[in-house]
């Protein structure tokens, strides 16, 4: 995952490239959980097709960024420039329809979601309106980005932070780095990093590359800490103050699953690759309580044998090794997950209770 950031006439803004591959999705829900925006590219040229059939990457992405909380999103039809497409506004038409129904689907509204025809290749559209697409009147990619809104920080609950990676740097030592999601860090804290024993001082905070004295939701942080070797972090691990409710691993949890996409039944003992916030973990579906109403969310069925693509149930989920979560209700960041098997998404969910 790579990170760039440039300013706008009114937002600093991290660019988290994360990658389409289908064999980098779990790369892909790294970066997409600590988003606050998604702009989805479809190649117009001859990408698009690929990418919204059935088991495609196009929708694979809209309905993994809509669960792990990105609801604003601008799609981006790039490649306008291409020989096979000149500008067509037909086209463009064409893709915005098909996706339109698309998110629709996954739960986005449609109305709010900006769809720009650019060319990243030529620059028509990005920062400047362009010439080649008089029948488009809409906002530049820039104006669209400056039309999001902000979403609400919680500094004020206890600092959660899980870990996307952890480096070496010679002279300062152990750095961990990871999005702050809620609460704040300063040095001189002393931090726990969940679901392990380890605890460390926090020596110094930096957002990208420069020191501060606090560090709020929604920064990219890289801190150094004390006594700490690279070997005993990982990515997953969540760093919370020791000294203000820190966070601890689950034994299990209860959550609230909804079947996507999967070819089969799902019963009890089912053992998936879980993904919520930086961590992947195996964790097997012990026992499906109920199926309900994903809507209404009322119980059509207790103890069911299984449950298949577009049921909605409620399971209690063991990982199979150490895994700090949170219940949605008070870390959404740290409560929402995504269900891999088959090499795609196969259900997503929110946790209720853990344990």
């Amino acid at each position: 995952i790579s990170l760039a950031r440039f300013e706008t006439s009114k937002f600093k803004i991290t660019i988290i490239d994360a990658p389409g591959h289908r064999d980098f999705v779990k790369n892909m829900i790294t970066g997409t959980s600590q988003a606050d925006v998604a702009i989805m590219v479809i190649d117009a040229a001859d990408g698009f097709e690929a990418g919204i059939a059935t088991n495609g990457q196009t929708r694979e992405h809209a309905l993994l960024a809509y669960t792990l909380g990105v609801k604003q999103m601008i799609v981006a039809c790039n490649k306008m420039d291409a020989p096979n497409v000149n500008y067509s506004q037909a086209r463009y038409e064409e893709i915005k329809h098909e996706t339109s129904m698309y998110l629709s689907k996954v739960g986005y509204d449609v109305e709010s979601v900006s769809f720009i025809p650019i060319s990243g290749w030529a620059g028509d559209n990005i920062a400047e309106a362009s010439e080649n697409m008089p029948w488009y009147d809409g906002p530049t990619l820039l104006e669209a980005l400056d039309n999001t809104t902000p979403p609400v920080r919680h500094s004020e609950k206890p600092l959660r932070l899980p870990v996307q990676d952890v480096y070496k740097i010679g002279g300062i030592g152990t750095v961990p780095i990871g999005r702050i999601e809620t609460g704040t860090m300063k040095p001189g804290m002393t931090v726990n990093f969940a679901p392990t024993p380890v605890k460390a001082e926090v020596k110094t905070v930096e957002v990208h590359h420069e020191q501060v004295k606090e560090a709020s939701p929604g920064d990219n942080v890289g801190f150094s800490v004390k006594n700490v070797s690279v070997k005993q972090l990982r990515r997953g691990n969540v760093a919370s103050d020791a000294d203000d409710r820190p966070a601890t691993g689950v034994s299990s949890f209860r959550a609230q699953v909804m079947v996507m996409n999967h070819p089969g039944e799902i019963s009890d003992g089912y053992c998936p690759v879980i993904d919520c916030h930086t961590a992947h973990v195996a964790c097997s579906f012990e026992h499906i309580i109920d199926k309900i109403d994903r809507r209404t969310g009322e119980v059509l069925e207790e103890e069911p044998e299984f449950v298949v693509t577009g049921e909605c149930c409620t399971v209690d989920c063991v990982p199979q090794r150490p895994f700090c979560v949170e219940t949605y209700d008070e870390f959404p960041p740290l409560g929402r997950f995504a269900v891999r098997d088959l090499r795609q998404t196969v259900a997503v969910g929110i946790i209720k209770e853990v344990t």
